[in-house]
This record gives C-alpha cells, sequence and structure tokens, in this order.
C-alpha cells in the first residue's frame, strides 16, 4: 500500500539537509545514507547517493528518472546466485 497523497512523500530531514550542503558547495562528495525509506525528491537529482545495503554503501547518482522512487530500490541487499536446480540440470 501506498502513502496517502495528502501526508506528501516521506523524506528524512537530515537527508534534505545533507543534500542542500553538497549543492551549496558545488562539489560531488557522496551523501551517505541509511534511509533506504526516503523518497527520491527533484532536489536531489545530480547528487550521488551512498545508499547502505546492510553490509556497504552503494553509490547512486539520482537522474531524472529516479523521481519518486525510494532509495532502497536502488541498492540491493541480496546477491542472487541462481538457481540450485538449474544447475543440476545443466550438469547432467
Amino acid at each position: 500500500m501506498s502513502r496517502s497523497v495528502w501526508k506528501g512523500p516521506f523524506i528524512d530531514g537530515y537527508l534534505l539537509k545533507k543534500a542542500e550542503a553538497v549543492r551549496a558547495s558545488g562539489r560531488n562528495d557522496i551523501v551517505r545514507t541509511w534511509s533506504r525509506r526516503s523518497t527520491i525528491l527533484p532536489q536531489f537529482v545530480g547528487i550521488t547517493f551512498g545508499v547502505y545495503n546492510g553490509q556497504k554503501f552503494i553509490p547512486v547518482l539520482v537522474t531524472e528518472n529516479m523521481i519518486g522512487h525510494k532509495f532502497g530500490e536502488f541498492s540491493p541487499t541480496r546477491t542472487f546466485y541462481g538457481h540450485a536446480a538449474d544447475k543440476r540440470a545443466r550438469r547432467g
């Protein structure tokens, strides 16, 4: 179920402050964040975020196509190695 429209998108306050600080400085620093649940806003376009996946920070360069999505969608938490049944079938 999605978030109610009248509430607006969820964004952690500290993340917005960090993004504004990076944009004001003009440097291309990576903004490290643990907030996978935050929605990507138009102000974030062009900024690189390091999104934590439980093990390391995955660099995510925000583009216009990502607006409205969550940061967690671009930082996978699990590594898929394939299906075990497929490997057995190929061997035989």
